[in-house]
């Protein structure tokens, strides 16, 4: 039987499921994939932590150098999340022969180009089916089960801390301050959530996502990225009396045109299949040209959801001894050759807070119809507020993206008349 040494770096939430999940499915792995997957080293500041989780103390590595010259270490698995010491870590482990398996979205999206040249270099796997949405093995779909097809879109709720708190704001109409506050009790979300709530980790896997769909380098700062932190109730309740629900999602196109890639709040139809997906779930909707509509849909994060993924890789990399890299010239930046859209088209939910008065809703028509802008549904509140205002809420036809910005300027300019509340793009 083939025997297989891993080392874990870092043994926080992901790495301590990863270690039960390898030594308690030991046996299991034996009978089923007929390879003996033996953790040799840990890599863990906190030597008390490791002890706890059963980590022998001669395996407890004091640094990478250690590791890297373990010949019993065949892959190193990655779990400290952040740039460095990661980005360090992992190259040295690549240069010293051995595979890695890595959940690191942000190290992977911006350095993947440094780490698969080290790969090849040395003729090593380089695995990260766990650094896009937790258990649910899109990666793997897209390598080894669409390749046959042209994908056309992907479009997805991939992050689980902004999902959770759009659908507790939809449930309970409490504001985006006070769900925050509750997710990150349950810890749902950091105490610095920056990274969720305003899309960076959404965009880290965008890129890492649309880059393997569409076969070209996307880079993370091609991404158009917007958070959820202006989300208001009245949005998400206007928004059900029009038919929608309000996720954040990855959105990526591959057109005629150019790719367009953007994470912003959208609305989507009631009907649609993301539009069930609640809480800390994540799911990935792929149309290709030849097998259409498919959704991958489970546990976007988590110790042992995320822990299956690093797994699943591990006997992935053991079990295939022949490594692929990229389908495309992965470097630092996009191909010069490839055209992004960033005037792209869409639907649009716009609230005004309007002056209650004759003409203003004659005056915003003829903004929009000076950019072309047509309104396919509207609600207009028939009593004013106090102080003399009253919202009005359209939701437009597909439009491009900077018509709609220069509606929006020229509604702001004309104080007199209405302030923009809100632009929401929405998927008809």
């Amino acid at each position: 039987m083939k025997k297989v040494g891993v080392a874990i770096l870092g043994l926080g939430v992901v790495g301590g499921g990863t270690y039960k999940m390898l030594t308690e499915h030991r046996e299991f792995y034996q009978q089923t994939q007929e390879i003996d997957i033996v953790v040799e080293n840990v890599l863990e500041r906190d030597k008390q932590k490791a002890l706890a989780l059963g980590v022998q103390e001669s395996k407890i590595a004091s640094n990478i150098a250690e590791i890297c010259s373990n010949p019993d270490v065949d892959i190193v698995i990655e779990v400290m999340g952040g740039v460095e010491p990661a980005r360090t870590f992992v190259l040295s482990a690549l240069n010293a022969g051995k595979s890695v398996v890595t959940s690191n979205k942000e190290l992977f999206c911006k350095y993947n180009h440094e780490l698969e040249k080290a790969a090849r270099k040395n003729n090593c796997g380089l695995f990260y089916e766990a650094s896009c949405v937790g258990g649910v093995p899109v990666i793997r779909a897209l390598l080894d089960n669409l390749q046959g097809n042209k994908v056309l879109s992907m479009m997805g709720i991939i992050n689980g801390t902004t999902n959770y708190i759009l659908t507790k704001m939809t449930d309970e109409g409490a504001s985006y301050e006070e769900v925050l506050k509750d997710a990150q009790k349950l810890g749902y979300a950091e105490a610095n959530p920056t990274a969720d709530v305003e899309g960076y980790d959404a965009a880290y896997k965008l890129s890492i996502l649309s880059s393997l769909a569409f076969h070209t380098k996307i880079p993370f700062g091609k991404i158009h990225r917007e958070g959820i932190t202006k989300i208001t109730p009245a949005d998400i309740q206007y928004g059900k009396q029009l038919g929608y629900v309000l996720k954040l999602l990855a959105i990526g196109k591959n057109t005629e045109d150019g790719i367009e890639v953007r994470v912003h709040p959208t609305y989507i139809k009631k009907s649609h299949p993301l539009a069930s997906v609640n809480d800390s779930y994540n799911a990935v909707y792929i149309t290709g040209d030849c097998v259409e509509d498919v959704m991958l849909y489970g546990r976007g994060a988590g110790a042992m959801p995320t822990a299956s993924a690093i797994v699943g890789d591990v006997i992935y990399c053991a079990t295939h001894p022949t490594f692929r890299y990229s389908t495309f010239k992965n470097t630092a930046e996009a191909d010069p050759a490839v055209k992004f859209i960033d005037n792209f088209k869409s639907a649009y939910y716009i609230r005004l807070d309007a002056h209650d008065k004759t003409g203003v809703l004659a005056k915003v028509s003829s903004i929009f119809s000076r950019h072309n802008i047509s309104v396919a549904q509207m609600i207009q509140e028939d009593d004013g507020k106090e102080d003399g205002h009253v919202p009005l809420v359209f939701i437009t036809h597909m439009t491009k993206e900077k018509s709609v910005m220069k509606a929006v300027d020229d509604i702001n300019a004309t104080s007199e008349i209405a302030e923009v509340v809100s632009v929401i793009r929405v998927v008809s």
